[in-house]
């Protein structure tokens, strides 16, 4: 499965030995429609394939009609018109003209695509205009100067205050997990009605935390709809609880789990000079190398490491120019589903800014250039009051081993060097991790394409008939802070 949900992504767009090296040419005609925008005649491209071709092999099939998945997910994703998208920018520039959405689309900064002809826009990309583009993002600030000075809520969390707490008590108890607090978390899945059957079982996934030593520890299952289960063992590095249920005409089906875990807080106090190369043939080579598709070396970001790096050989003080510049070069903005996008990490790239993961997956791969082990890790933060699914990662310095770091939350504005880089090598407390490497089997394994294809934070669903897709059921995240 791993190998399969690797490749798909690498097929959309460049593949060039999915299917029989005797009839090599519907599919190039098919990539080459997609990558214009000619979704249904690609569509109709690959089915006439499928039904004529009976030398094409099961996976070449399964690779090709994941194709015919992928484009339907980008239709759900880019809805917006043109006078939609203006209708937006009007409310905070109301002197906006043609020639400014040109160039904005020309710069990246309002995502767009031709469909079929038409132009169609990300269903985020007016609001994500004013994250992006920094003359944008001042006229948004300017507008909301008061919402932004308004005092913090009663019982909010105080980040810099948290992670500060953290350092010190890191430093004086001289280790680095510290201020541990227990949680209680209940989430629901539910099925829309009828897009099953009457009488037809519905498979459902929910992630489930793993045991981390020291970071994420006494996990405890309370309760469980329905209670039978199949619980993933701890080793499975996308760990998931797994449920069956038979649909019922004209009602939800409903799949829920209740569980609590304690989560610690992490700051490893790292001296720059101390820090040294690591041997790349080592134990730590799986974390150096490319893993397609969206870790992978290009020729655009070797570049881009080259100008970063410079004439730089400590491997923190590297780590630190390329967390500075994917933060200064990448701002955050909503994303599309990763399961449409060919590689992550080139995205970032090529697109100058993305969310939460994208930004992970670049900083991964540039820490992996410059021979600095590096892994994913997502699942979901929480800021009390509020809380979101979330990636980041994992980097490892000699001597000091594996320390978390979350690219997202950036430099600190403090004047407190070591304060300041907290999360190029610290993690707060708030945090619930699901996911410790990319694109990773499930137990029981699934049958059908994945709605999520680098790793699971709201869960899975299908039946004998298909995935069922994020549009198909909701799912619904409720915690709550049981010890500090």
């Amino acid at each position: 499965m791993k190998g399969f949900l690797s490749t798909i992504l690498v097929a959309a767009l460049c593949c060039s030995g999915c299917g029989s090296s005797q009839k090599p040419e519907p599919q190039a005609d098919f990539r080459t429609l997609v990558a214009s925008g000619e979704f249904t005649k690609a569509t109709e491209a690959i089915q006439k394939t499928l039904s004529s071709d009976a030398t094409l092999s099961e996976e070449a099939r399964r690779e090709m009609r994941f194709e015919i998945e992928r484009m339907d997910r980008i239709r759900k994703d880019f809805k917006k018109t043109r006078p939609e998208v203006v209708e937006f920018i009007k409310q905070y520039m109301p002197a906006v003209t043609d020639q400014d959405l040109d160039r904005w689309e020309k710069e990246r900064s309002l995502e767009m695509m031709t469909i079929d002809g038409e132009k169609r826009y990300f269903n985020n990309a007016a609001r994500g205009l004013f994250r992006i583009d920094k003359d944008c993002l001042r006229v948004w600030d300017e507008k909301h100067t008061e919402e932004m000075a308004k005092p913090r809520p009663e019982g909010a969390l105080d980040l810099d205050a948290h992670v500060k707490t953290i350092r010190d008590q890191a430093l004086l108890k001289k280790q680095p997990f510290v201020e541990p607090i227990r949680l209680r978390i209940r989430y629901t899945i539910s099925v829309n009605p009828d897009v099953v059957p009457a009488g037809e079982v519905i498979r459902c996934w929910i992630p489930y935390p793993r045991e981390i030593p020291e970071r994420q520890i006494d996990i405890r299952l309370v309760a469980t709809d329905p209670a039978d289960h199949r619980l993933a063992p701890n080793e499975d590095l996308q760990r998931m609880i797994y449920f069956e249920k038979s649909s019922v005409q004209g009602e939800p089906t409903k799949f829920g789990i209740e569980y609590e875990y304690t989560s610690s807080g992490v700051y490893v106090d790292i001296d720059p000079e101390q820090v040294k190369p690591v041997d790349p043939q080592g134990s730590l080579k799986p974390y150096l190398e490319q893993e397609a598709p969206h870790i992978v070396f290009t020729d655009a970001l070797r570049e881009l490491s080259k100008q970063v790096v410079g004439t730089e050989t400590n491997p923190y003080r590297v780590a630190q120019k390329l967390y500075a510049w994917v933060e200064d070069h990448t701002p955050w903005s909503l994303s599309r589903e990763y399961s449409t996008i060919p590689n992550l990490s080139m995205y970032a790239y090529e697109n100058h800014h993305g969310d939460c993961g994208i930004q992970a997956l670049l900083m991964i791969t540039l820490c992996r250039m410059n021979n600095i082990p590096a892994r994913w890790q997502s699942g979901w933060e929480f800021k009390p009051p509020t809380d979101s699914m979330h990636d980041w990662g994992m980097v490892y310095f000699e001597p000091y081993g594996w320390v978390p770091m979350d690219v997202t939350y950036g430099r600190r504005n403090t004047d407190d060097e070591k304060l300041k880089w907290f999360y190029l090598n610290g993690m707060d407390s708030y945090r619930l991790i699901f996911n410790d490497a990319l694109t990773q089997p499930f137990t029981p394994v699934k049958e059908h394409f994945r709605s999520e294809t680098v790793d699971s934070q709201r869960g899975e669903v299908e039946w004998k008939g298909g995935n069922l897709f994020f549009d198909q059921w909701d799912w619904d995240m409720k915690w709550e802070v049981l010890t500090k």
